[in-house]
Parts: C-alpha cells; sequence; structure tokens
C-alpha cells in the first residue's frame, strides 16, 4: 500500500540533527493515515527489541534480523576485548562483513559515546538500505519511525551525565578492590 500523503508531508530526517518531530506526534499522525494492520504494525517498530516473531512485512523482518546480527556481533567483539574466552554468545547466523567490522571498530572505540554513535550511523545506514527505493511505501513509514527513534536516542545522549556516571561507578569499583584487599591482608 502506498502512502503519497503522509509521506509528503514528512520533513527530512538528518541523523546529527534534532529531530522535527517527535516520535509519539509522527506515530499519532501516521496512526491516523495507515491501514488497520499497518498501524499495529508501526506500533511494534523500535530499535530497542528485537521483535520476537515474523511480522509478515519484509522490511520490519529483515530489520530485526540485522539488528540481532549486530548485537551478537558487537556481544562476541567485547567478550573478545575482555578476554572472556568461555563467554556463551551465539554465533551470528549470517556473516555480514559490514557488520562485523562495525561492531569491531566501535567496540574498540576509546569513548563508550563514539562507540555508540558509530553503531547508530551503522543503523541508519541499514534503515536506508533495507527500505528501498519506493518512497511511498509503508517500508519507508517504518523506516522514518526508526530514523526518528534513533535521532531521540542520540540527543537524549549526555556527555556530561554519563562521565559523572562513569567517575561514580570507576570509583565504587575500586573502593571495592581496596576492600576486598584489605580483607585478605
Amino acid at each position: 500500500m502506498a502512502y503519497y500523503y503522509l509521506m509528503a508531508q514528512l520533513p527530512c530526517l538528518v541523523y546529527e540533527q534534532r529531530p522535527p518531530i517527535s516520535s509519539a506526534e509522527f506515530r499519532a499522525l501516521a496512526r491516523s493515515q495507515l491501514s488497520k494492520s499497518d498501524a499495529v504494525l508501526l506500533d511494534s517498530v523500535s530499535i530497542n527489541s528485537l521483535g520476537s516473531k515474523a511480522t509478515g512485512c519484509s522490511f520490519i523482518d529483515k530489520w530485526y534480523k540485522w539488528e540481532r546480527e549486530l548485537r551478537l556481533n558487537v556481544a562476541k567483539h567485547r567478550s573478545i576485548k575482555l578476554k572472556q574466552t568461555n563467554a556463551q554468545i551465539p554465533e551470528p547466523s549470517d556473516y555480514h562483513m559490514e557488520i562485523a567490522a562495525t561492531a569491531s571498530k566501535a567496540v574498540d572505540e576509546y569513548s563508550p559515546l563514539e562507540g555508540e554513535i558509530i553503531i547508530d550511523k551503522a543503523r541508519w545506514n541499514a534503515i536506508e538500505n533495507l527500505a528501498g527505493s519506493n518512497y511511498f511505501h509503508r517500508s519507508n513509514v517504518y523506516a522514518y519511525m526508526l530514523k526518528l527513534l534513533l535521532i531521540e536516542r542520540r540527543q537524549a545522549f549526555n556527555v556530561e551525565k554519563g562521565f559523572a556516571e562513569y567517575k561514580s561507578l570507576y570509583a565504587s569499583i575500586v573502593e571495592s578492590a581496596s576492600e576486598s584487599r584489605g580483607e585478605f591482608a
């Protein structure tokens, strides 16, 4: 099904910029113009879940498969970096060189924030590639929603708060290590 009117009225999205519309506003606008079944699928679109079952929508199913591959690769590279060779991480089902390279680069990044940005930019590119070229197709409605969620996630990153949390966590680890050494001395 084509959604000419809905898609024609939407502003362009750019990853580094503030979202021109919130995901909640977009969801409400889109629901009023989507078929009932497409509106249900829109409600299931997320960047925080992997979709537990097939949806019947090629774009959404491919998105969740891609996201699962990314997460498995990130987990695998983190376990390698932490030298946890006995970690029980399932192997990715499909080997995608680009996903593996993204995961490796993100995990090797010194700054966790920069690592997350690398991952989110890869997500953005995957969404664009999976959505296809028919801008008025329902796939691009779901892609628009995912992009809005990524932009909102990016806007939520707070360097100062993150660094404060890091320092607090690091201090508690050091304190805990000092206490455990004192117990055995």
